[in-house]
């Protein structure tokens, strides 16, 4: 069975335009890509219940609750073969206070340093065309999904 993630699209309307929330990985390996690179806020879960593990996983990336009416969206299938499964909420959510819970790797590779990054090393709100050129590619789905939904 492939790995699976879950996770959550935040959306809001701020000056006549739908924006969504978008995280960017921490760490070294992401640290000069952008365009493809943000994602929705996910982590992995095994038994757990997928919408359960998306809360969890919101919080643990921003330091952020969420909680209202989600949308469930269609899930989607990643390069490396992990589907996604994804909601929508609607929240106008400050993120100026935004907490990442961090990871330790080695760092650089085969020097036996450990180096502790945050998961998430920025948060940003988007308008739709910004997140469709931002995502990993495989999640503009949810973002195509979600302007079908809300009609905006």
């Amino acid at each position: 069975m492939p790995k699976q993630s879950a996770g959550i699209l935040v959306y809001r309307k701020h000056n006549n335009q739908l924006q969504v929330l978008l995280v960017h990985p921490g760490g070294p390996f992401f640290s000069k890509k952008d365009l493809g690179a943000w994602s929705i806020p996910k982590g992995e879960f095994t038994t757990e219940d997928p919408l359960t593990a998306a809360i969890r996983e919101f919080k643990e990336e921003l330091g952020i609750d969420i909680a209202g009416n989600f949308h469930h969206l269609a899930p989607v299938k990643l390069k490396s073969g992990k589907i996604v499964h994804a909601w929508a909420i609607e929240a106008d959510l400050d993120i100026s206070q935004t907490v990442s819970n961090t990871f330790t790797i080695e760092w650089p590779p085969r020097s036996g340093k450990m180096q502790e990054f945050s998961e998430v090393d920025k948060v940003e709100w988007f308008t739709i065309g910004e997140a469709k050129e931002k995502i990993n590619g495989a999640q503009v789905g949810f973002i195509e999904e979600l302007v079908r939904i809300t009609h905006l």
